[in-house]
């Protein structure tokens, strides 16, 4: 049963399939990603792949250093391990569905991300509360860039 959309900062993500009902084998959901937003903290996840398919815009996904637009129709998998963000340099908004395997990313951790971004009241959010949030959900938030 597809959940209500969790606003996760800019980004609004509703999950179609949780891994409680998949018995653990997979989360399906979509993300829609609203021109200019970005994810605020580029991480990797040691735990589950996770394969990201383009339903409309273009999104932006930079994957070990390897930046690949992903438009409707285009997939990219994302390995364990891998560290990885992406955005929407667009004008139009970029949906896409992901689909973690196995499904161990609920929608617990969008709904605590949206509470860290709901603290900042629409300024920075506080990144080392993020890191936190991440890290409780199997997420590793990657180093600063140099």
């Amino acid at each position: 049963m597809p959940t209500s959309v969790i606003q996760a900062g800019p980004i609004g993500i509703r999950f179609l399939v949780e891994g409680t009902e998949s018995n653990g084998s997979v989360a399906v959901f979509e993300a829609l990603i609203p021109p200019n937003a970005n994810m605020p903290v580029p991480h990797s996840h040691d735990g589950y792949e996770e394969t990201v398919y383009g339903l409309a815009g273009t999104s932006i996904w930079t994957v070990d250093g390897e930046t690949t637009e992903v438009s409707a129709g285009d997939v990219i998998c994302i390995r364990r391990g891998a560290v990885h963000g992406f955005d929407n340099r667009g004008e139009t908004d970029a949906k896409v569905l992901g689909v973690v395997t196995p499904g161990i990313l609920g929608p617990d951790f969008f709904r605590e991300v949206s509470a860290v971004f709901a603290e900042a009241a629409g300024g920075p959010p506080d990144f080392a509360k993020l890191g936190e949030v991440m890290r409780s959900h199997g997420l590793t938030p990657a180093p600063p860039a140099a």
